[in-house]
């Protein structure tokens, strides 16, 4: 059995099957709506690299990096 010890504080609802604009809809969900956009993508973009950061899996990797990158540059 495998032992997880990343647990995301919430879930996004984010898949790496799906497209790059509905995984990243998805990420900035799981923000509060409250903050401004500028800590919301932040708060994506650090999802997303938490993500990268502790997948095994070459895809996953990829287009959580992708993301987190993409929310970066959007700034």
């Amino acid at each position: 059995m495998v032992e997880r010890w990343f647990k995301p504080k919430k879930h996004s609802g984010w898949k790496k099957n799906q497209t790059a604009t509905t995984r990243r809809r998805h990420l900035l969900a799981a923000t509060p709506k409250n903050w401004t956009m500028h800590h919301r993508r932040l708060s994506a973009g650090r999802k997303a690299q938490a993500l990268a950061n502790v997948t095994t899996d070459y895809i996953t990797n990829k287009k959580a990096q992708t993301d987190a990158n993409y929310f970066f540059r959007n700034l």
